[in-house]
């Protein structure tokens, strides 16, 4: 049998990748990547607030074209391997990222009237200018008994898509008023190139729909135009009815001018969209009881629970979505607003110039980092320097570092930094595992579970859970090739699909059981802190929290 082949086109926060992946063995044979252009590595910002993040929509099209053209060139020194054999395309992309639409389609951005707006270009995912409309959002939906809160962790977000929109009618009504609708960069991508891109007709995600926009089948789609209306009045005009469907949906068919510029043949099946860390979590062979956690930098938590097995509303979750990660399945999505940017906030603005700059302190400050006993900083942070996703979700949060003395070291803080992130993972699983979702295992996947072999390490002993890594370091990619793989009829299933075209490494992390002690006794504090600030229920004395530092402190040193 002639060899098959898929190609996933991942939407990252800086740049777009393609890979082409052999259906058969997973093998990845070619691969290109395409820097977006605009802004800063690709973010529109504002000086003004910090708050402010959107990207070109452009970027995203010329993105598609440069990619997968020069990852089909790399694959065709593969034996075997051909443009007529490519089966199936899957896309990824980053979410909540809406993009302001016309009635055709075409992004307000792309248009000479709007290219100097920047509320009329993508409002990336780490946008977070709505979050006083998203607690509005939330408020209303208290308020008026509504159900809709349920499915996202009781918390709506300003991350997400109606908080957005919201915002954009407030603060730019020019734009709002222009808009036909708004569009997932998910489902826009996919539609684009298939030659669907009117809002009335292209495809929707259930993984976009479900954990941003508020959409379950049991209230029969989008929230009610009443409480839409209620929110802000000309809200539903932007509420479609178009039923959103899972990624082993066919989106469409390659258009022959795309698939020219490409160098494939026109009429290539395209999948449905999905956001990254879902289709992450596919590439990485998330399933029943695996977690998989994909970190950069932020982190998202997905794991695939049977949609057989009822489940309870999880508090604190960012959604409970039918079939949003694996068909056939609930998909529980969690995560960190910010890990490797932590790391590389301290790197950037408060570590010594003797370290170095950019990957040269990462590498010493991991060094000196890794030598050091858990408890022997005598710190505990919180890893909220970007808000808290899960399970507080509150983006009005920030950073705490505590126990810090004359003496303390940059790289102690280091240390302390990589650890409140995983006390931060641990606050996940220990969520979803107190509501009877099992978490077996950990899968790992990301540049950090790459290269990193001292934040894995922590991580097994914090979470007191064996850490495995992705066999794939492209997993998102792999992830859309294998919805590729399925709406191209290479296989019957994104579970067969698995089955062969993903893996773990043979290096595991495993719990060292006196560290895993250590940090059970940090686990306390951190939880007492983040108990402390992250809640109004929290009542009790802060009085020990230094001292209990200091014990551990001491205990760890004479070890």
């Amino acid at each position: 049998m002639a060899d098959k082949f898929a190609i996933g086109v991942d939407y990252g926060t800086n740049s777009v990748r393609a890979l082409v992946v052999n259906t058969a063995t997973g093998d990845e044979i070619g691969t290109a990547v395409y820097d977006y252009p605009s802004g800063d590595a690709g973010i529109l910002l504002d000086p003004r607030d910090p708050n402010v993040a959107r990207q070109n929509p452009a970027d995203y099209i010329d993105g598609f074209i440069d990619s997968v053209k020069k990852a089909v060139e790399q694959a065709k020194a593969t034996a075997g391997f051909s443009p007529e054999a490519v089966v199936g395309i899957g896309v990824d992309t980053t979410g909540s990222t809406p993009i302001p639409v016309d009635a055709d389609g075409v992004a307000l951005a792309c248009k000479d009237e709007f290219k100097g707006n920047p509320a009329a270009h993508a409002w990336l995912w780490k946008d977070h200018t709505s979050y006083a409309e998203a607690e509005e959002i939330s408020r209303k939906a208290r308020e008026r008994g509504e159900p809709y809160l349920a499915k996202c962790g009781g918390v709506y977000s300003s991350e997400w898509y109606w908080s957005k929109i919201t915002h954009c009618m407030r603060t730019a009504p020019e734009v709002a008023a222009a808009a036909a609708s708004w569009v997932e960069l998910a489902d826009f991508v996919p539609a684009y190139v298939t030659g669907n891109p009117a809002p009335d007709k292209l495809a929707r995600c259930i993984c976009a729909a479900g954990h941003k926009a508020l959409y379950h089948e049991s209230w029969d789609g989008l929230p009610s135009a009443e409480f839409l209306e209620a929110v802000e009045p000309g809200l539903s005009r932007f509420r479609y009815t178009t039923k959103a469907v899972p990624s082993d949906h066919k989106a469409g068919d390659l258009t022959a001018d795309i698939a020219a510029k490409v160098g494939l043949p026109a009429g290539v099946p395209v999948a449905v969209g999905a956001f990254d860390a879902h289709h992450g979590a596919v590439g990485a062979g998330a399933g029943d009881g695996t977690l998989v956690k994909i970190m950069g930098t932020s982190t998202c938590d997905c794991l695939p629970s049977p949609l057989e097995n009822a489940l309870p509303d999880i508090p604190g979750l960012c959604g409970i979505v039918p079939e949003s990660i694996l068909p056939g399945y609930y998909g529980l999505e969690a995560g960190q607003s910010a890990v490797g940017d932590i790391f590389n906030w301290f790197v950037k603005r408060l570590t010594p110039a003797s370290y170095g700059e950019g990957g040269d302190a990462h590498v010493r400050l991991t060094e000196e980092a890794a030598k050091l006993r858990p408890g022997a900083t005598g710190l505990v942070a919180l890893d909220w320097n970007n808000g808290n996703r899960t399970i507080l979700v509150d983006p009005l949060l920030t950073g705490l570092l505590i126990g810090q003395t004359l003496h303390t070291t940059a790289a102690e803080v280091y240390r302390a930094l990589v650890e409140a992130t995983a006390f931060g993972a641990l606050t996940i699983i220990k969520r979803v595992e107190e509501y009877g979702v099992l978490v077996k295992e950990v899968v790992n996947c990301g540049g950090i579970a790459e290269k990193n072999a001292f934040v894995m390490q922590v991580y097994a002993d914090v979470c007191n859970r064996p850490m495995k890594v992705s066999r794939s370091a492209q997993t998102c990619a792999l992830g859309a090739a294998i919805f590729g793989a399925v709406v191209g009829g290479a296989h019957a299933s994104a579970v067969d699909a698995q089955k062969v075209m993903t893996g773990v490494k043979e290096k595991v992390y495993t719990p060292i059981p006196e560290n895993a002690a250590v940090y059970a006794e940090l686990y306390q504090v951190y939880r007492t802190l983040h108990d402390v600030f992250g809640t109004k229920e929290w009542t009790g004395s802060l009085h020990h929290v230094m001292k209990d530092l200091i014990a551990i402190r001491e205990r760890a040193r004479k070890r």
